[in-house]
């Protein structure tokens, strides 16, 4: 009972310890920030080289790049992780292919930059642009969205395939009608923890998309934008004599941000759990 006791404090105390920080770090950024957000600052162009106005451009620049990465890396993953877990044999080489894909989740976000600058940029000649920043975001979200679609294509019960071959449906039938529609609350999972590391990112953006000071809009996905992550980074260590307020209200929109896109991806995985009929 005394062990179970300590286990039990042991592991409060590690909990606490992990979740402490991050209350902190948040609530220091909404105290400092929370004063620095107004309807100018959300919708206006920034100005005096950016030591005043608002972070429009920088905010739709992250949107318009978390929603083209996802738009490339999500059907891509999802159908790697289809012929992965369905269709390819459970030989030497799938194992190789599977372990790379999961050593890649964990080569440093710089790295995934400086290989989207040579393939995309220079090679691809698709210049710094929305485009080469989505496809480098894209590559680098790709290896969490695959592993978290196999882990929900083998939660789907075996019996399910059987069932649907049995009565003479093809495999890609089974695969679209009977397993996909179970599996889309874990794909979700997928896509949301994609969708955080997507938007906060610095390294990949720096070298393939974000403008430093960029007051309109992009035109179209071969211009460069704005991007709130570097656009942080900016104002916090290369121009100086800028409010604080400033700062903590620009890391505070981006919290928000990825807040509210995770919080969308829940919300559509809750439905499509409710929907499952097992």
């Amino acid at each position: 009972m005394e062990v179970q006791r300590l286990a039990f404090s042991l592991l409060f105390a590690t909990t606490v310890l992990i979740v402490l920080p991050v209350a902190i770090i948040i609530g220091m950024i909404m105290w400092h920030g929370a004063g620095a957000l107004s309807w100018s600052f959300l919708t206006t162009m920034p100005t005096q080289g950016m030591r005043a106005g608002g972070i429009f451009p920088a905010i739709i620049g992250t949107l318009e790049l978390v929603g083209l990465t996802i738009i490339f890396a999500l059907p891509m993953g999802v159908l790697a992780a289809i012929y992965l877990n369905e269709y390819a044999a459970n030989n030497w080489l799938t194992r190789l292919v599977r372990l790379a894909i999961i050593n890649l989740a964990g080569v440093p976000s710089v790295v995934y930059g400086l290989f989207g600058l040579g393939l995309f940029v220079v090679f691809c000649r698709f210049g710094t642009s929305l485009l080469s920043g989505a496809l480098t975001l894209a590559i680098m979200i790709l290896p969490v969205i695959i592993t978290a679609t196999e882990e929900a294509l083998r939660s789907v019960p075996q019996s399910f395939r059987e069932v649907s071959l049995s009565l003479g449906a093809s495999r890609w039938q089974t695969i679209r009608h009977a397993v996909l529609p179970n599996a889309v609350p874990g794909i979700m999972t997928g896509t949301i923890l994609g969708i955080g590391r997507a938007a906060g990112e610095t390294a990949p953006i720096l070298f393939t998309v974000a403008a430093f000071y960029l007051p309109r809009l992009p035109r179209s996905i071969f211009d460069q934008a704005m991007a709130l992550p570097y656009h942080l980074y900016v104002i916090s260590t290369q121009i100086p004599n800028i409010p604080i307020m400033q700062r903590y209200g620009t890391a505070l929109v981006l919290l928000m941000l990825v807040l509210s896109l995770n919080m969308l991806a829940i919300v559509l995985r809750i439905h499509f759990r409710r929907k499952r009929q097992w």
